[in-house]
């Protein structure tokens, strides 16, 4: 049987993988904990059983992966799949954590004009093995114990909830106490607005952060940076996030991408605050990072730090999010599957 027609083991969840009671805590250990990769390195493991888990199931998602290092130290992967299409994520490490940022999906449909995963389109959904492996795979390759990556942001390629089965399923591995292990206010999902998701993840008990891509105050702008917003308004996508706040008291973050002579002006970062009273919220402002062919020029770096002031003013707590890598095309917006001078293969699933 070829690798790619075995069962993903990651596509388990916790409880179901092979084993029962001291194995299956064992082999749960052994992937999640230890980050192993081949079934050789499960020594505790009878060499019997290995071999029929091998059989039966295959460890890992990928039939390549390439590691871009960018000058400030956070690195882009590029994964081909194992179908042949191809995802990213990007490690951030920080002097007191380390970060990574993974994706939901090949490409995306929302089409939002300031971004290159955009104007790719959509191309399918990944997987919960292919969500979750992107985790486990950096940090094999950065030499870390799969815990030890304490922060996580779906806020790669893709519309996680337009992905949500396959999205919350990781999520539940991830958070498992033997899985992952990750605390859920660690964990933030990043969607443009989509209503229905939002309440589902607020009724799903995850307990996972909200991240609003809202890049606009009013409807008319923002279908200009976000093509398929017309599908919501502003007044739908707030009335679930004020149901997510009721339910779960987890503060929202709001992303603002800033472009020059679109969303920048004065009128509206008032508007923007407005909608926002009466809520836990930060705002991470964005400035714009560029790719070749892009409509928009970002806004200059007063008119950031002017507009971040005014929702200050308004009682909003906000920050502006330089972001990292972008010289390896690893920053917000950038991600295109772009192949930089500097690439390392790193290895397969």
């Amino acid at each position: 049987m070829t690798s790619r027609n075995k069962t993903p083991l990651l596509s388990l969840p916790i409880e179901a993988l092979p084993g029962q009671g001291y194995r299956q805590r064992q082999l749960a250990e052994w992937l999640y904990g230890k980050g192993a990769r081949q079934w050789e390195a499960m020594t505790d493991l009878p060499k019997g059983w290995r071999a029929e888990l091998a059989e039966q199931y295959r460890l890992g998602e990928f039939a390549q992966v390439q590691a871009f290092p960018s000058r400030d130290g956070s690195v882009k992967y590029l994964y081909t799949l194992l179908d042949g299409q191809r995802t990213e994520a990007v490690y951030m490490p920080y002097p007191n954590r380390k970060t990574l940022c993974i994706s939901s999906m090949v490409g995306c449909p929302a089409g939002c004009t300031f971004c290159a995963t955009g104007r790719m389109g959509f191309g399918r959904n990944l997987t919960t093995a292919e969500i979750l492996d992107q985790v486990l795979f950096v940090a094999y390759h950065q030499g870390h114990a799969p815990r030890e990556i304490r922060n996580l942001v779906l806020m790669g390629m893709g519309e996680p909830l337009l992905n949500v089965d396959n999205v919350f399923a990781a999520l539940e591995r991830m958070l498992h106490p033997q899985g992952l292990a990750l605390s859920p206010r660690r964990v933030t999902l990043s969607t443009v607005g989509i209503p229905r998701g939002i309440y589902r993840l607020a009724e799903s008990g995850l307990g996972v952060r909200l991240a609003l891509s809202l890049h606009a105050p009013d409807d008319e702008t923002r279908q200009k940076i976000i093509p398929t917003a017309h599908r919501y308004s502003l007044a739908e996508i707030m009335e679930a996030v004020r149901h997510y706040y009721a339910q779960t008291k987890r503060r929202v973050t709001l992303e603002y991408t800033l472009l020059k002579g679109l969303n920048d002006h004065e009128w509206q970062a008032r508007a923007l605050a407005q909608h926002f009273k009466g809520l836990s919220v930060h705002v991470n402002l964005i400035p714009w990072n560029p790719w070749e062919g892009a409509p928009h020029q970002g806004s200059p770096r007063a008119q950031v730090l002017r507009f971040a002031a005014l929702l200050e003013q308004q009682g909003i707590p906000t920050s502006v999010r330089w972001s990292r890598g972008r010289d390896v095309g690893a920053a917000c917006g950038q991600l295109a599957l772009a192949q930089p001078g500097g690439a390392t293969a790193v290895g397969r699933g």
